[in-house]
């Protein structure tokens, strides 16, 4: 086995899902080497993602300059790399700082062939034990406590804030998505409100905030010559809608996930945040495809994908439209589920 090393940089430029998957690799370092310093490098959007977690002892950032970033690390004389990105930036960062390293196996030959000819030949593990094999050399094996995200105290939110009809329960329903052939089309977001018929807290970024009052607008009770109870008891309508949608920050919704019955979201950075909580999540895929290994980590899920069609997956990340233009992985995907007692 290698010496224990003294100061370790790890490097993980983005984004939100990908930084929080990460999360195991730094608690199993830490654990193994309690007096190492750990070093965290990433785009300067993502360090509130890492400056409350207490495995981290300095998180450094990309703003504008690689340059400039290269030259504060020089600085930190780390003796250890690892690698969880494995891109230009780091390649670079590694050359420059000349120290031993590690990268992990980002199967790029494998994608290439299961997105441009639809042969799998992905290996069947979770992209967090691609990471966790970095650790290999010092014999570091996963604890298997999941992933970890750390809510500061001044982002909790108090089930008082939220509407009297969600405070005894409700379910997350995360409606954003890096990109539009990630995300279910609105009418089909409003049916699947409709089929979980119970409170919905929404929540997205402010791009999300058109479909988010679209949504409500649609579950808002409209004047009727009945009175609304009646008609709600009638039809079995218990689609209540909190549209939390650009209202909080991305702490503030990982409170709201973490207090939720269960989550129901596309493939986004919320989805595993709510894996680090150890939430059921209900995962909505479209043009991507969970054998890319970043399906819900070590929680109870279930997957809503359109097997159906020939031309999944069309990317690994995704469009700002569907290039065969009927969109079908989305428009037709079943809602098969049911809800946690």
């Amino acid at each position: 086995m290698n010496a224990a090393p003294k100061k370790i940089l790890i490097l993980r430029f983005s984004s939100i899902g990908d930084i929080v998957l990460t999360t195991p690799v730094v608690r199993n370092l830490r654990k193994k080497f309690p007096d190492a310093e750990i070093h965290y490098c990433t785009k300067v959007g993502y360090k509130g993602l890492l400056n409350t977690n207490p495995n981290i002892d300095h998180v450094h950032v990309l703003e504008d300059s690689l340059k400039a970033l290269i030259g504060r690390l020089k600085k930190e004389r780390f003796d250890y790399i690892i690698d969880l990105h494995k891109n230009l930036k780091t390649r670079l960062i590694k050359l420059a700082l000349r120290v031993p390293n590690k990268a992990f196996n980002k199967v790029n030959l494998q994608k290439f062939l299961f997105v441009n000819f639809k042969i799998n030949r992905l290996p069947t593990i979770h992209i967090v034990d691609r990471y966790m094999a970095t650790l290999q050399h010092w014999e570091i094996e996963n604890d298997n406590e999941g992933l970890d995200y750390f809510i500061p105290n001044r982002d909790e939110v108090e089930r008082g804030w939220l509407p009297e009809t969600h405070r005894a329960e409700y379910y997350a329903f995360a409606i954003g998505g890096q990109h539009f052939t990630k995300k279910l089309p609105v009418e089909r977001m409003i049916e699947l409100c409709d089929r979980i018929n119970k409170p919905i807290v929404l929540l997205g970024g402010k791009e999300d905030i058109d479909a988010a009052n679209e949504i409500e607008r649609f579950f808002t009770p409209k004047e009727s010559e009945y009175e609304e109870d009646e008609v709600q008891k009638k039809l079995n309508k218990k689609a209540i809608i909190f549209n939390g949608v650009g209202k909080f920050n991305l702490n503030q919704s990982a409170s709201l996930i973490q207090q939720s019955k269960a989550v129901f979201t596309h493939d986004t950075g919320l989805m595993h945040i709510a894996a680090a909580f150890q939430k059921e999540i209900f995962s909505i895929w479209g043009n991507t495809s969970p054998y890319f290994g970043m399906y819900p980590y070590q929680t109870k899920f279930t997957i809503f994908e359109n097997n159906a069609i020939d031309c999944r997956p069309c990317s690994k990340i995704g469009y700002d439209k569907c290039p065969k233009g009927h969109f079908k992985c989305m428009k037709e995907v079943q809602f098969d589920f049911y809800l946690p007692d």
